[in-house]
């Protein structure tokens, strides 16, 4: 599994619209589902839930929860899938969460985390791994965040994705748990050098390939999160650069390519605004972006789109000159 950039999990932006946006602009990325509880997806349409398209791999699957046997189920679910990583979340900060007793609140109880993570091994072949903060409330220290990896490792964790801030519970939004808790980026250069036989992923304010550059040199990887969904072209950028492939979609070509899964989609019933929201940011720092994004939010971004716009989205886009330039992101 090639981890060396990733898209972040992100409730009600990682949906399968966005990973199949996602994945025309970039081939190597590895893409992350939203969180998925696991206990809807045991008594849940697991269809709704979990089903995608192939053009998105490979894509990983985040669970959310504190069941050994619930989490176990819901593991299998997801290898039956055909998703490529499960993933155990122990990094949302929400009241929400926290009152369902999973998210950052697990990293108080190292050995229940353990147990979960034992049992969603035992029943697959895929890579189960995870994504944590490095502390949470007054509990920051180092020492604290090497003992809780520690004891992820001894059932046979190799992959750590880390949030490089503390989490905040039940007194930061989930907003200001992104932003307010300082960026601790020496923590994750740290535990890599202690585990050097273990991959770790380093997550948190990296917003450009300038700053993904240098974690590469220190970490086995970087995840990216908002940057990606607001500015989704830098993964042209990240194609180029990081991943050496010249052969990287214009965002003309990337609309283009759009449009036949929307129409397919919208056979099926999905609507158009469920699609096209995301896009938004497509054009972000291009001449003629003001214009795409006024004309999506007015035509396509709203609940009862007229599915008509579609046919009509490329004389939109050629009529406005946008720059066609491959790999600005700017």
């Amino acid at each position: 599994m090639n981890r060396k950039v990733s898209v972040a999990p992100m409730m009600d932006c990682t949906d399968r619209h966005e990973r199949y946006f996602l994945r025309l602009i970039s081939k190597n990325t590895l893409l992350y589902t939203e969180m998925v509880v696991d206990e809807a997806i045991n008594r849940g349409d697991k269809k709704k839930l979990l089903e995608f398209n192939i053009e998105e791999k490979p894509v990983a699957l985040q669970l959310g929860g504190s069941s050994p046997k619930l989490l176990a189920a819901a593991t299998k679910v997801g290898e039956d899938f055909g998703y490529d990583e499960i993933n155990l979340n122990l990094g949302c900060p929400s009241r929400k969460v926290e009152k369902n007793k999973f998210g950052a609140c697990l990293m108080k109880e190292p050995n229940l985390v353990a147990d979960c993570l034992s049992e969603m091994k035992a029943v697959t072949k895929l890579p189960v791994t995870i994504k944590t903060r490095i502390g949470y409330d007054n509990v920051d220290d180092y020492e604290n965040f090497h003992i809780f990896i520690s004891t992820l490792k001894k059932v046979g964790i190799k992959t750590f994705i880390i949030h490089a801030r503390k989490a905040m519970l039940g007194k930061f939004t989930p907003k200001q748990n992104l932003n307010i808790p300082p960026l601790k980026y020496d923590y994750v250069y740290k535990l890599k050098q202690d585990f050097p036989d273990d991959e770790v992923i380093i997550n948190g304010g990296i917003t450009s390939v300038d700053e993904i550059k240098p974690h590469l040199v220190k970490t086995d990887g970087v995840m990216i999160g908002r940057a990606a969904y607001h500015t989704p072209y830098i993964l042209a950028d990240i194609e180029k650069e990081i991943f050496n492939n010249e052969n990287v979609p214009s965002r003309q070509d990337v609309i283009e390519q759009l449009i036949p899964y929307v129409k397919s989609e919208l056979k099926k019933g999905t609507r158009l605004n469920q699609i096209m929201r995301h896009t938004l940011g497509l054009f972000h720092g291009q001449t003629g972006a003001s214009y795409w994004k006024r004309y999506l939010s007015e035509n396509m971004c709203v609940r009862d789109a007229d599915v008509k716009k579609i046919d009509h989205i490329m004389d939109k886009v050629k009529f406005n000159n946008f720059d066609r330039s491959v790999g600005s992101s700017a």
